[in-house]
Order: C-alpha cells, then structure tokens, then sequence
C-alpha cells in the first residue's frame, strides 16, 4: 500500500456505491434505503481490487447514510482490510431526492410524460422533480436517521443544484479538513452529490455538471494540491469498462430501447 500522502499533495478517492435493487429495476430511487444487487456486491469488490491494486491506501472515509453506499464502503474495507478505519456518515451525502418520482420505473414515466421531461427531470442543473405532500410515507420525516433535521432540511424533492447546496457544506466542514491534515480519503456515495463534489473540484459548469455521468463501482482518484486544487484525476479502470458503466447510466429513463448520444463520460 502507498505510504501516506507526501506533505505537498492530499489523496481523494471517490467511489459511487455499487448497482442497487432500483438500479437493475430502472427506478427513481433517492433517499429510498434499498440494497445492493449482487452485481453491485461484485462492483464494490472489483473497486477494491482497483484501489488495491494501484497501491493506493486509505486513513478515513465518509459516506452517507443509505445501506447500498453504507455496504459498499463496509466491502472495500473488508477486502482491503481497512475495517478499522474512522467512518462518518452523513445525510448531506445522500442521493438526490426525487420527489414524487422516486418508486417509479423510469421507462414507463417517459413512455408517460415523454422523455425529454423525463431528461429534465433527471439531467437538468436546477429543474425540481414533482414534489412530496408532507403526508406522503416517502417524505422521510418519521425515519430515525433524520429525527434531528428540520422539516425545511428535509427535502420533499431535490433539483441537482439542491442536492449540490447541501453537500458542498459538508465537504467545507468535514471532508476538505481530512484531506488538509494529511489523511488519505474516501467518499463512497452517489451519482448525485459525488457529481456535486467533481463540479466544485473542477470548477465545472452548470451545463458541464448536467452532463457528467459517474458510473457505479469505479472509484475516480484524485491527486489534490494544498489548496485542494486537482493536480490530477482519473479512474482506476480500463476506459472501455469506465464507457460500458457510463453507458448503462445514460440509457435509463428511454421509453424506448434504441441508440442514443448521450452525455459521455469523465474525464
């Protein structure tokens, strides 16, 4: 395993969790707590064989507070044997709420409202999906894990800009002080606030971000300066394999199986 980072440069490693139950399924899942596939139990190991293999190693990780981002960071550990390492969760780590969408399958909602509403919906820097009724079970007011948040903290239907608000102060107050003492990092999350983090890592666009697919299992390593300013990133896999995953992203939420160009990859 790599020593730890050298005083000039901090180590960022960014996985997005493994394939979900409503990721096979074509389903809006949010802040829905579902777990992995074993697909996504395979993809978990594979990213540790991946982090293992280049000689990276690992003092502290975060993540949020859904089981299939929870599990995937448990995998790695175990497979690195890093179970001893210092893990925080947090909610601002959370996947994007969907609103009213999340349960629905994403093919029969385009097929229903159209797919370029459905594009909206999901590609989109600052559109809301439709949002919760505080009466609605999906809104997560009852779920022991938030009982400390507000009702105003607690979405009832997140855009990506929303979802970008809540996560960036996290990174302020919690990730960025890791990395700045030296410590080597992981963040095992989601599409959503793991793209939060990339558009302000690398000064992205609000039309950039809106484009940027980040497939699952494949962790994304970043080499940062003392400032925190990249001085390096790229994934920890074959670049066929990182297109085939950002390809099965990019097909979701089609009413109908044909050939798209869709948002490519990155970097």
């Amino acid at each position: 395993m790599m020593s730890r980072s050298r005083a000039s440069e901090c180590l960022l490693v960014l996985v997005r969790h493994g394939e979900s139950v409503w990721n096979r399924e074509n389903r809006f899942t949010g802040w829905t707590d579902v777990d992995l596939t074993v697909r996504g139990v395979d993809e978990a190991h594979e990213a540790a064989r991946l982090v293992r293999d280049a000689g990276l190693d690992l003092d502290v990780a975060f993540t949020s507070v859904l089981k299939r981002a929870v599990r995937t960071l448990w995998i790695i550990q175990d497979d690195l044997d890093r179970m001893w390492l210092p893990v925080h969760r947090s909610w601002r780590l959370n996947e994007r709420h969907y609103g009213a969408l999340q349960g629905l399958d994403k093919s029969e909602t385009a097929a229903r409202f159209g797919e370029e509403q459905v594009r909206s919906w999901r590609r989109s820097y600052d559109v809301r999906p439709p949002q919760l009724e505080p009466t609605d079970p999906r809104w997560p007011r009852s779920d022991p894990r938030y009982v400390t948040l507000s009702d105003a903290e607690l979405p009832r239907g997140e855009s990506l800009a929303d979802t970008i608000a809540r996560a960036l102060p996290y990174w302020r107050d919690a990730i960025a002080p890791a990395l700045l003492a030296g410590q080597r990092v992981a963040v095992v999350a989601h599409g959503n606030s793991l793209r939060g983090l990339v558009m302000h890592l690398d000064k992205l666009s609000e039309r950039d971000v809106a484009a940027l697919d980040i497939p699952t299992g494949i962790p994304l390593v970043y080499r940062l300066d003392r400032r925190l300013h990249p001085l390096e990133h790229r994934y920890l896999a074959d670049p066929d394999a990182v297109a085939a995953a950002v390809s099965r992203v990019v097909s979701q939420g089609q009413a109908r199986a044909e050939p798209t160009t869709g948002p490519c990859c990155y970097p």
